[in-house]
């Protein structure tokens, strides 16, 4: 499915999840620091990522008014259009490869089991077993 995005947007894994993270974001523009902590992304890596978007005009980069140790990160325009874009390329190979290759009863029987896993991470006590 990587693949296929990338061929169909030229936006990698990496790039598609950097731009959902600031599209999502409720601010216009979110701290590097704060984009990174919720990818999970080591610094460096969210810093040759973004010097790579920003150079194909996906997102901009500016210093922080209140901390001029941190940096400001937002979407541009381009973009916005490449993600609303890859979004749906996304759902379609979503579709194509999960829901219709699994099919309804399949798709609640996995709805059920990641229920179950998500609750068992959940619980303090450890998981329970049925």
């Amino acid at each position: 499915m990587s693949r296929e995005l990338t061929q169909q947007t030229g936006l990698s894994e990496s790039d598609f999840e950097v731009l959902c993270a600031l599209a999502e974001s409720c601010a216009t523009s979110v701290r590097a620091m704060e984009l990174r902590c919720g990818l999970e992304w080591e610094k460096s890596r969210l810093s040759h990522q973004l010097r790579r978007m920003q150079q194909r005009g996906l997102v901009d980069r500016a210093g922080c008014d209140d901390d001029g140790r941190a940096s400001m990160v937002q979407i541009t325009a381009v973009g916005r259009d490449v993600l609303g874009r890859a979004r749906e390329v996304n759902d379609a190979l979503v579709q194509r490869y999960v829901v219709e290759t699994l099919g309804a009863s399949r798709l609640d029987a996995l709805g059920e089991i990641a229920g179950l896993v998500l609750a068992a991470l959940d619980d303090e006590t450890g998981p329970t077993h049925h």
